[in-house]
């Protein structure tokens, strides 16, 4: 008995297990090219949602950024707002990013 990595959500199960006790994956009846066009979705789909992911911490940056610029008073709410959403949305994008070099390199 060996522990092989689920086609769909790369977890931990048993080769003799019917189904993932995790995704509820059927592996009875799967072959070796649909146990690979499996895994390829499920790449695909973590990638795709890492990419949106980056791009609402990108828009973030940058609408902090330019809000920044229009409320240049730092007495005011909306400065507090602007620096806090410009590095929030640093933060996350520089997270989201090191997620996808782990998720590239893991593949």
């Amino acid at each position: 008995m060996a522990v092989i990595n689920c086609p769909n959500c790369n977890k931990k199960i048993s080769d003799k297990a019917k189904s993932c006790s995790h995704c509820q994956l059927e592996l009875t009846n799967l072959d070796k090219e649909k146990r690979q066009s499996i895994s390829t979705m499920s790449y695909v789909k973590k990638h795709q949602s890492l990419m949106n992911q980056s791009f609402v911490a990108m828009l973030l940056f940058c609408g902090g950024f330019l809000s920044f610029w229009q409320y240049a008073n730092p007495d005011t709410w909306q400065y507090t707002a602007s620096i806090s959403t410009t590095i929030a949305g640093f933060v996350l994008y520089l997270v989201t990013r090191i997620r996808l070099l782990f998720l590239k390199r893991g593949k």
